[in-house]
């Protein structure tokens, strides 16, 4: 049946306010907004009557050159609004969504809160009166139910704490930048390395791997080094650690690794340490760890600073550029500052008096303006290279020795802004490594392929659901766009209906990149062996102790000493014999005289047979000794920036003396602090000084070199000062001491200890002249001189 123009608009325009079923027409020219919403609908969807990339997911040339996703253009933002009212405003819904655009990705300025001036309010908003009484039921009442503020308080700060992280719960962060010093376009298309200068958001996290969140800094463990760059193509988490090589080399032995390392089952001892049954255990089982174990009981475990540690990304990745040529890369981080370590003596001292000892540290260099930096270097090389190496570079436990594949530096990352809030910044922050690029791409290392999945895994437990992308320190600086929805802690509200793909509803929005998008390298050398199901590992993964007869034979003598002397001290700790004697025949694969030195701290004679090695007929390797493998061979640039002295102070201190020390240091970024037998003014030789540090609430050991400008008698009867002298020397740091205090030094250490021969080591019978003073200056930024050490101790 015909009917009338204004009869078919009539109709087509009462169907549009139904959402159960719609007109048979549409027309155009629709007055009402309802109408007019269906007629754009209609042809919009009208505007693909097919799929048009359908036919390209099929075939290798497609899969090598993926097309971009097919869109129709809306007449107007109407068909894709969720609905009609959403032109209805108010103070809490805002303005209509501004087009293309996702909201909840912006600067961290959008959720940061300051409640200068502001009275206190309920979640909720509301005002409150009283913070300090419950309500009751008359003065001496019983507490009343309906105190709605008490129960909100109470029930907020009984759920103030998430799940901590199995490993790496100890953590501290930081906010800063990377420039890129060298646009390598030619190797990679990876956002940060296009051009010279440019600067890439970042935000930093180092971590202990064993302790509990509230274990102390200072433990001999494994260190995270775990970067979020917020690039301008999404979030690359670069997620390594402070040791190029790990225990074992699939991830199908993590849970066991973990398990063994963690405290033992059935007493949850001991805390943030390896030295018991379970881990040596473990170990001991799997010749595999042996090089992860020489880097363990290396000084590399204790690190004085985050800002005086390495970084490596561990795995071998590859570097893809525009036209899909890929490059294996392997990623290092070099502190400016140099490497330096502690000394383990050092590191149970300090883990009493200040376990915080780490995260104190870069606190106060960022704080203070002395931003720790790295240059980020790389590795590269081509799949040729890599099969003609002795080992396999999908391998974890390997390095690549840097005389076979230099270091090329390509930027540089600086921390320069502290947290505003630990817990929703460093504690939710959410690193996973499945998190890269366009222009970065996995390999075939079986442990990398585990924690693809594993780091991912762990957020939706610890950050309550699949939405903690949203949380502010995990969303990237780039929009946003696809249809994901709901879940626990939703915080986007994606305007439309549509939540698919491929849509006509929508106008095929949002669409596909194609071949902008990110690319999985399409030809890996390591596919071209069969591709049979197999649960096996490559030959070449079967040797276990050439590189770590390296790393040992790589290190002075002092270092070897310090790796000796760790293992002595860790099996000690083992009260099955067995496994102690496990241990010992298995570096007998690396060193004799290693495995001899341990033995003969444990009471071996004879030492066990040496383990049967996996490899009867193991390869040659390439490098016997790597220089680039001793913490001494990166010094760093001399800066004493973020650095600690302490200036001893009391009646018959050099005030004059004392404070041109305490100038000189700060000049060049380091704190000297007035160390007295108490805090407060000391009336010193010249002036008063204030002491802001005591001898008793400061020891020597969380400081970086010692200086006594003068000495009285009161000093001289003082332990504590004794006990800064015996520590600062036995820890192989600096001292400064003029006049009385040079024979105090003196009478400390032993009588017949040459004091004129040791370089660190400057006593001043007179007063100090400004060479003396600058000369300990530079001490304080330089390596240790190991040359004091003996074993055992003589100090």
């Amino acid at each position: 049946m015909t009917r009338p123009p204004s009869a078919q608009a009539t109709s087509a325009e009462a169907a549009a306010r139904n959402t159960d079923s719609g007109p048979a027409t549409v027309l155009e020219g629709a007055k009402t907004p309802a109408a007019a919403k269906a007629a754009q609908t209609q042809q919009l969807a009208a505007g693909m009557p097919t799929n048009p990339t359908k036919p390209a997911e099929y075939g290798e040339a497609s899969g090598l050159a993926p097309s971009t996703g097919a869109t129709v253009e809306a007449g107007s933002r109407l068909p894709l609004a969720s609905a009609l009212s959403e032109e209805n405003t108010n103070d809490k819904t805002g303005t209509v969504a501004p087009e293309g655009r996702n909201n909840t990705i912006d600067t961290l300025d959008r959720v940061r809160v300051d409640s200068t001036g502001q009275v206190l309010t309920t979640n909720q908003g509301v005002p409150i009166s009283d913070n300090q009484n419950t309500l009751s039921a008359g003065v001496r009442g019983p507490a009343l139910l309906e105190d709605f503020i008490l129960r909100e308080k109470l029930t907020h700060f009984d759920h103030e704490r998430i799940p901590e992280r199995v490993v790496h719960a100890r953590g501290s962060g930081a906010h800063g930048y990377f420039e890129c010093t060298e646009a390598i376009t030619d190797i990679t298309r990876a956002a940060p390395f296009q051009q010279v200068g440019k600067k890439t958001p970042v935000f930093v996290r180092f971590s202990t791997v064993v302790g509990e969140r509230g274990s102390k800094d200072t433990a001999r463990d494994v260190r995270g080094f775990a970067v979020k760059f917020y690039t301008d193509e999404g979030n690359w988490d670069l997620v390594g650690n402070n040791m190029p090589v790990f225990f074992i080399q699939d991830a199908m032995k993590f849970p066991d690794l973990v398990h063994a390392a963690k405290p033992e089952q059935h007493h949850q001892m001991p805390q943030a340490a390896s030295a018991h049954d379970t881990f040596w255990d473990f170990v001991s089982l799997m010749p595999e760890s042996t090089h992860m174990l020489m880097w363990h009981m290396s000084d590399r475990a204790i690190p004085r600073s985050y800002a005086t540690m390495q970084g490596f990304g561990v795995h071998t990745f590859r570097f893809v550029n525009a036209e899909g040529k890929a490059t294996l890369v392997k990623f290092h981080w070099l502190p400016l500052a140099g490497t330096h370590s502690l000394v383990w003596d050092e590191a149970v001292k300090i883990s009493g008096a200040d376990p915080d000892f780490n995260r104190r540290d870069l606190w106060e260099r960022i704080d203070s303006g002395a931003y720790p930096q790295w240059d980020l270097a790389v590795q590269l090389f081509t799949e040729e290279q890599a099969e003609a190496f002795s080992f396999d570079v999908l391998d974890s436990t390997k390095i690549i020795p840097e005389e076979l594949v230099p270091l090329r530096v390509i930027g540089r990352m600086t921390l320069d802004r502290n947290p505003d809030n630990f817990f929703a910044e460093t504690e939710q922050v959410a690193f996973c490594i499945a998190n890269i690029i366009p222009g970065i791409d996995f390999t075939n290392d079986p442990l990398l392929a585990g924690r693809i999945h594993s780091y991912f895994d762990t957020q939706l437990l610890r950050l309550g659901g699949p939405n903690f992308h949203e949380i502010p320190i995990n969303a990237p600086v780039v929009q946003v766009h696809n249809n994901q929805r709901d879940g626990f802690h939703r915080q986007a509200i994606p305007r439309g209906r549509v939540a698919y793909e491929p849509n006509s509803l929508a106008g095929g929005c949002p669409f596909q990149a194609g071949m902008q998008g990110f690319m999985t390298g399409p030809a890996r050398a390591e596919n071209r062996e069969g591709a049979a199901k197999i649960r096996a590992k490559p030959e070449k993964f079967a040797e276990h102790y050439a590189q770590a007869r390296l790393f040992l034979e790589s290190q002075t003598l002092a270092e070897q000493a310090h790796i000796a002397a760790a293992f002595r001290f860790e099996l000690s700790k083992v009260t099955v014999p067995a496994v102690r004697e496990r241990m010992v025949a298995s570096l007998r694969n690396v060193s004799e005289e290693l495995a001899a030195q341990v033995g003969e701290g444990l009471g071996m004679d004879p030492l066990p047979a040496p383990l049967a090695p996996a490899m009867a007929n193991p390869p040659e390797p390439e490098v016997a000794r790597s220089e680039f493998l001793s913490l001494m061979a990166r010094p760093g640039d001399g800066s004493i920036a973020g650095r600690k002295v302490a200036i001893v102070v009391g009646p018959d201190t050099d005030a004059a003396l004392a404070r041109e020390l305490q100038q000189a240091l700060l000049e060049r970024g380091a704190v000297g602090r007035f160390v007295g037998a108490r805090i407060g003014p000391v009336a010193a030789q010249g002036g008063e000084l204030d002491a802001d540090a005591s001898t008793e609430n400061s020891p020597a050991f969380l400081f970086d070199a010692l200086a006594i400008p003068g000495a009285s008698e009161q000093m001289a009867r003082d332990g504590h000062v004794d006990e800064f002298v015996r520590d600062t020397y036995r820890h192989c740091k600096p001292i400064f001491a003029t006049g009385a205090a040079a024979d105090l030094v003196r009478r400390v250490l032993p009588p017949d200890l040459d004091t004129a021969v040791d370089p660190a080591l400057l006593l001043q019978d007179d007063n100090a002249g400004q060479k003396a003073l600058q000369r300990f200056v530079a001490l304080v930024g330089a390596p240790r001189d190991f040359s004091r050490e003996t074993d055992p101790p003589r100090v």
